[in-house]
């Protein structure tokens, strides 16, 4: 892969009032510049991998990324599958640089490594390869407020045929069952397997609050989430099986996720949550987490 040359993306000036960009193969372009041919490789077959992570405007006046280095661990994992070349730094570097260069505090970040041009073939070896990372001032998905779920009748990916990481095109599964859910008139859709066992949501791990008790849902083929891991920690949540009549006579159930954080499930197939009390109280502490007001957790803050 050719890149043009640029300063180092650290050293990049904040650039206030003009219109987005983004960092792409070591330069600043426009957000909405033309950069990929229509013969790249990934928009015909999804050989893509991505992640999503969010920047937070913290407590003393700054800004910081939550849980960078485990997000770009599990980008460099599904790019080895692909065979794409991945440097966790170079990317952390991006990652910094395209915040200030766009003058954000809260931002949603989505660095994106693909297969371009030069084969039209299932052959990736011979295509080029490129990476980008753009942000967006506002969260995307489902944003905090309390959804309504409904099983889906889609299967998730089995983790023995797409591994339960962020490939592009293994979300061509999750758009089938958010589609479908949302036009029987629900929020989101709850991946079941085929014995009956709750998997994922269509972005969003779950969880269950049963007697105070709070459990994780676990599966083989749901993504290892790195809000789940955060809130797991925070919660002192165990992690095992749980079937759909099990999650369904919950006290409380919600899900996770960079975009979703910890978002209350309100009603399942017509089976009435709300908001309890500790979703509440845990939806309260990952905020407090991820603004830098808990001094215990610091760590998991790159500063921007």
């Amino acid at each position: 892969m050719t890149e043009a040359p640029a300063a180092s993306p650290v050293a990049a000036p904040v650039v206030r009032n003009a219109p987005p960009q983004l960092w792409f193969d070591g330069r600043f372009v426009d957000a909405d510049a033309p950069c990929a041919p229509l013969t790249s490789h990934a928009m015909h077959y999804g050989s893509g991998v991505f992640e999503g992570i969010r920047a937070y405007a913290t407590a003393d006046g700054g800004s910081a990324v939550f849980r960078l280095p485990e997000h770009l661990a599990r980008m460099r994992r599904g790019c080895e599958l692909l065979g794409i070349a991945f440097d966790e730094a170079r990317c952390t570097q991006a990652t910094l640089a395209v915040l200030r260069r766009n003058d954000l505090r809260d931002a949603y970040i989505r660095p994106l490594a693909w297969c371009g041009a030069g084969s039209i073939g299932l052959d990736v070896a011979a295509v080029s390869q490129h990476l980008m990372v753009a942000t967006f001032a506002t969260a995307v998905h489902l944003a905090g407020a309390g959804v309504r779920l409904t099983t889906s009748p889609w299967r998730r990916n089995p983790a023995t045929s797409l591994p339960p990481l962020k490939l592009c095109g293994a979300y061509v599964n999750s758009i089938l069952a958010k589609h479908e859910a949302r036009q029987r008139g629900f929020d989101e859709a709850l991946f079941v397997d085929g014995q009956g066992r709750v998997v994922e949501c269509t972005g969003a791990n779950v969880f269950l609050v049963r007697d105070g008790a709070i459990t994780a849902v676990e599966h083989a083929d749901a993504l290892p989430g790195i809000t789940r891991d955060t809130v797991m920690a925070l919660s002192g949540a165990r992690a095992r099986p749980v079937s759909l009549e099990e999650l369904l006579d919950a006290d409380e159930v919600f899900v996770c996720g960079t975009a979703a954080e910890v978002t209350a499930i309100t009603e399942l197939d017509g089976r009435v949550f709300g908001e309890g009390p500790v979703t509440r109280e845990l939806a309260q502490s990952y905020r407090r987490v991820v603004r830098g007001q808990d001094p215990a957790r610091a760590h998991w803050l790159t500063q921007v």
